[in-house]
């Protein structure tokens, strides 16, 4: 009976958890000029009309460049900031750790509100830059966190091995951790991408009228308009996320890449 319950609530999540993407996947095939439910009729034409909308494209371009160069700095960074964590037994070891993954126990508004402050001063508002060093502010906890756990699900005697057999500190990381490591820097990048790609609060904030990201321009389209064309790039952001995971999941496992 225990079971059951357990089983019935995990399906209740579920439902509650998919209930929007359900919902705005078939709306994203409507005919209708307007978001309606249920559709009237169903179509392709707001998945055509995608290609028309230069705005959303080149937000789209910017969304992903964008993660392109924050998941790169974020992983030179996390990667050599979880080894010191990980493998070095220092005097405000603990407090670092924390200090680096503080931001996700902070209110998104009240990162971005700091962040718009901040960046006034120094002409940031609106640039590469800035957005960048914004979304590293997000993404890299995530990292530190993903490789310090693939870091500590290594076997230690492997690396012993190698050290005991004359290979130097660098050798031995280049040959048998960063190896070992793969499923883990696979893992922190995919995170990272995705997080840094849909981002909006943050960058809500920071943005200017020459570079905008695409869950900013999809949050100002929706000001002013109602047709199912939101819900058509909705559907694509979400297949591409899905995307993204099963090629982890296929390429080196969802357990295996978060060191489980």
């Amino acid at each position: 009976m225990g079971r059951l319950l357990f089983h019935l609530l995990v399906a209740a999540m579920l439902v509650f958890l998919l209930a929007p993407v359900l919902l705005v996947v078939p709306m994203s095939f409507s005919a209708d000029r307007v978001l309606i439910w249920p559709p009237s009729g169903f179509s392709l034409r707001w998945y055509a009309q995608i290609a028309h909308e230069r705005g959303l494209l080149e937000a789209a371009r910017n969304s992903l460049v964008l993660a392109v160069i924050v998941t790169a700095v974020t992983l030179a960074i996390s990667l050599p900031a979880a080894l010191a964590l990980d493998r070095w037994r220092f005097a405000g070891r603990d407090a670092i750790m924390a200090l680096l993954t503080a931001p996700l126990l902070l209110p998104t508004i009240v990162l971005a509100l700091a962040l718009l402050i901040i960046f006034v001063g120094f002409g940031l508002l609106g640039t590469w830059l800035g957005l960048m060093l914004a979304h590293m502010l997000i993404t890299l906890p995530y990292g530190v966190r993903v490789l310090s756990t693939a870091l500590s699900t290594l076997p230690p005697s492997v690396e012993e091995a190698a050290a005991s057999l004359g290979a130097p500190p660098a050798a031995v990381f280049r040959r048998v951790t960063l190896p070992l490591m793969v499923p883990g820097l696979v893992a922190t990048c995919a995170i990272v991408f995705l997080v840094s790609f849909d981002e909006v609060v943050i960058s809500l904030f920071l943005v200017g009228p020459q570079l905008v990201t695409l869950p900013v321009a999809l949050f100002r389209y929706v000001e002013s308009r109602t047709d199912p064309l939101v819900a058509a790039v909705s559907t694509l952001l979400v297949v591409f996320s899905l995307a993204i995971v099963l090629v982890l999941d296929r390429a080196v496992g969802l357990r295996r890449a978060v060191g489980k």
